[in-house]
């Protein structure tokens, strides 16, 4: 069965079929084994059941919020702010490429909105700053990794769904992980401008000119503070957080005077499509989790990992290579929704705390999104960049070397993602 479900997955996404449908015509598939005519019941109750939670509605408000705070005009004030701090450097650029998705993932949390903004503002400017093409598109794209790591994020919204976790838990959890891949690409960046000897471009700012830079991006500095005080000192729930930030989102726009309402419908609409789009996914996967479940896919995936449940950590890395691998084939909302319930017995049973896996989980998918062939994060920073795909695909591979060394710290040292949540707690 769980082959003739994959199969046929497959063939329909080659296909060219939305994925929301091949989960559905994947499902209909696994029902002919179990009972064709539970499918009848079942595909409408878990497509609307698997939508059907309040802690979901966050999602939507924070893919707003993100919207209005880059309508308003947020993004190059992030940029001003970063440039001020590390553009003296020599190889300032890519460390204002770094530093700006970590200042960015806390105003969207979204990878593909990272590269896109980021991307079209400073690949070109580092091109004619002496950098490759190949360079800069890549440490745009691998720095993009920081926003879903970062609070607020989506993917941790959906994994605490999934395994009644704690979404400020997980929030406080990924600040750490999210600080050493931007450090790890620091790095990378004084490597390359050091091994090509970059110009330095910019004068170092005065004391005065960075307080000023840091006022100016405060109205969008603040905010990943206000998401994540809230939560975790039970001022609001997540859902109700995501409604404040859109509120502040608003506040921000109209005292800035920035934020019109032909910008405020334009956020409107684009939250509403990836919302839709998001929940389509959702649902889908939901039916098919049941089927999988049903068949207790979970409980003979614990049998074939008992041999090894005593290490943790060799755990953590089968789970890992199988997320990264079903990453690089899928749709990361859909690989999320589909194999935490599969693996969640497996870690309980191993004594791997569930905000670990959280992390682990959300690393995995999210490296995903810059290796071929289905990173989404690589064909944006193509079109951006004006390189070609096949191009970027060998130009990004030291990219995901880098970050899958961070996730491997993140597996041994399980302190690096629950210092932060032991310490509130």
């Amino acid at each position: 069965m769980i082959i003739a479900i994959i199969t046929i997955f497959i063939i329909h996404l080659l296909l060219g079929v939305p994925l929301f449908i091949s989960l559905l015509l994947a499902s209909i598939v696994g029902f002919t084994f179990i009972d064709f005519e539970l499918a009848f019941r079942i595909i409408p109750q878990q497509f609307f059941s698997g939508i059907d939670s309040f802690s979901l509605m966050a999602i939507p408000l924070f893919i707003l919020a993100g919207n209005l705070l880059n309508e308003s005009g947020l993004t190059p004030r992030l940029m001003n702010f970063s440039r001020s701090l590390v553009g003296h450097l020599k190889g300032g650029l890519g460390y204002v490429n770094v530093i700006s998705s970590v200042f960015f993932a806390g105003v969207n949390g979204s990878a593909i909105a990272d590269t896109t903004a980021l991307g079209t503002m400073l690949v070109p400017a580092m091109k004619k700053e002496g950098y490759s093409t190949g360079y800069a598109a890549s440490l745009t794209a691998g720095s993009s990794l920081i926003g879903p790591i970062i609070p607020p994020s989506i993917f941790m919204i959906l994994y605490a769904s999934l395994t009644n976790s704690s979404v400020g838990d997980l929030f406080l959890a990924g600040i750490i992980p999210g600080l050493l891949l931007g450090l790890c690409f620091f790095f990378v960046n004084w490597n390359y401008a050091r091994k090509n000897n970059l110009p330095v471009n910019d004068k170092r700012e005065s004391l005065p000119s960075v307080i000023n830079a840091f006022l100016y991006a405060t109205p969008a500095l603040f905010a990943p503070i206000l998401i994540v005080m809230s939560i975790i000192f039970g001022i609001v729930t997540p859902t109700e957080s995501g409604a404040l930030i859109v509120l502040y989102s608003l506040v921000i726009g109209v005292l800035l005077r920035t934020l019109s309402l032909k910008l405020i419908v334009k956020a409107i609409i684009d939250a509403t499509k990836l919302t839709s789009a998001i929940f389509l996914i959702i649902a889908a996967s939901s039916v098919i989790t049941w089927v999988l479940g049903y068949a207790q896919v979970p409980t003979l995936f614990t049998h074939l990992l008992t041999p090894f449940i005593d290490n943790p950590v060799l755990i953590l890395f089968i789970l890992s290579l199988i997320t990264f691998f079903i990453g690089m084939l899928m749709e990361e909302v859909s690989a999320l929704m589909l194999l935490t319930p599969i693996f969640m017995p497996v870690a309980l049973q191993a004594g791997i705390d569930p905000i670990h896996l959280g992390i682990v989980i959300t690393m995995n998918i999210t490296i995903a999104l810059i290796t071929p062939p289905m990173g989404a994060c690589l064909y944006v920073a193509s079109a951006v960049s004006k390189l070609e795909l096949s191009r970027l695909f060998i130009e990004i591979i030291p990219f995901i070397g880098y970050a899958l060394s961070i996730l491997t710290l993140i597996i041994f040292i399980p302190q690096l993602t629950l210092f932060f949540p032991g310490l509130f707690n």
